[in-house]
């Protein structure tokens, strides 16, 4: 098989280097070429035909945004990658660079002076990305189970019993979830009469600035999740970054809980963790709807849910960034629907609000964080 090749977009020599050194050796990654700036980016990418290119953001004479929106301009579908800073301007620069049509992105290491750390930190960000997004089987790093093998879908797994009436939509994305939940979160009605709660793969800052944009766009009221909030119809709580959001239950009602039990899945927040706690706090009358993204975090969770009675519904892989995520599910057997972006929200609205099948009340009693075990 030819190696990947890629093209590396940044002003900084120090961090073209810096990935070009780190991408050199992996076999199966070839950097084709450099740019430093947006303009000559756009220049080579026809002369040098990568199959993926990683943009720097902030460049001089074209930016990382730009280049981005002349690419796709073009009519080109070259997966891009965007390098990103930790910070309330990094956070805004590249939800807007996803919004313009980059594929992910990566933080950029906080010392570039620590050449043995920052080396490390693209490694483990970005070759696992790089793989998955050109769909090359991920062998290494923290996120080894990134592609799965081609299996075909298996057919929902046979149920002992009728499919209860959703009480709770829970929803897992990781690559492509911020732009595929901007497609799905504004078509659902703001009548919508459950509880929503969201994890999309994201460091802190990030999910602050996208709970915002979301909420911009929706009908629904987005918010990121607050540890102790009431949970209610017309509200998503987006799980912060570096938390896991779980769903918990006392005598005065529902509410949110953010914890930092260790990382599952290499993901920290994690879906599992969040579908977990839905079916115990709701006696399994769950709906989870797992989009696009990399690994297979929420595939034991969507599991949990469909043995309790609750059902699940997927992406579909012709439709998805990464067929990762939904993916691992609908592979297992767990997927009820497996349906292209388009066609979510309207199974989500449909299997709410249709006709009850097998109404049930939330659990009478749930530990606070009984799904933070492995």
């Amino acid at each position: 098989m030819d190696p990947i090749r890629v093209l590396v977009v940044d002003d900084s020599v120090v961090v073209r280097k810096i990935v070009t050194d780190v991408l050199s050796e992996d076999p199966a990654i070839e950097v084709v070429g450099t740019a430093v700036n947006g303009r000559i980016a756009v220049a080579k990418l026809e002369q040098l035909k990568p199959d993926l290119v990683t943009m720097d953001i902030e460049m001089p004479e074209m930016n990382g945004i730009e280049a981005v929106r002349a690419i796709r301009a073009m009519r080109s579908r070259v997966p891009i990658i965007m390098f990103s800073t930790l910070s309330e301007r990094g956070a805004s620069a590249t939800l807007d660079a996803l919004s313009a049509g980059a594929n992910d992105y990566v933080t950029k290491p906080a010392n570039v002076g620590s050449v043995a750390q920052s080396m490390e930190s693209v490694r483990e960000q970005l070759t696992p990305k790089i793989k998955a997004l050109t769909g090359r089987p991920v062998t290494t790093g923290r996120a080894r189970a990134s592609v799965p093998p081609p299996t075909p879908v298996r057919p929902p797994a046979l149920r002992t019993g009728a499919v209860k009436q959703p009480a709770v939509l829970v929803i897992g994305s990781s690559t492509g979830g911020p732009e595929a939940l901007a497609k799905v979160l504004p078509v659902l009605p703001a009548t919508l009469p459950v509880p929503i709660l969201l994890v999309q793969h994201m460091p802190p800052v990030f999910t602050r600035q996208f709970a915002q944009r979301l909420d911009r766009l929706c009908p629904l009221t987005v918010v990121e999740a607050v540890d102790g909030t009431p949970l209610a119809p017309g509200t998503v709580h987006l799980a912060p970054g570096d938390h896991h959001l779980r769903i918990r239950r006392n005598g005065r009602g529902l509410f949110t809980a953010l914890d930092q039990a260790p990382p599952e899945n290499f993901c920290r927040p994690a879906v599992d963790p969040l579908f977990r706690s839905a079916v115990e706090t709701f006696d399994g009358a769950v709906l989870g709807v797992v989009l696009t993204g990399m690994g297979s975090d929420g595939r034991l969770g969507a599991g949990r849910i469909r043995e309790a009675g609750g059902a699940v519904v997927v992406q579909d892989q012709a439709t998805s960034v990464v067929w990762g995520m939904p993916g691992a599910v609908a592979t297992a057997g767990f997927a009820d629907e497996v349906l292209p972006l388009d066609r979510v929200a309207e199974a989500i609205t449909r299997r709410i609000t249709g006709p009850s099948v097998a109404p049930v009340r939330p659990a009478p009693t749930a530990p606070a964080h009984a799904g933070g075990r492995r």
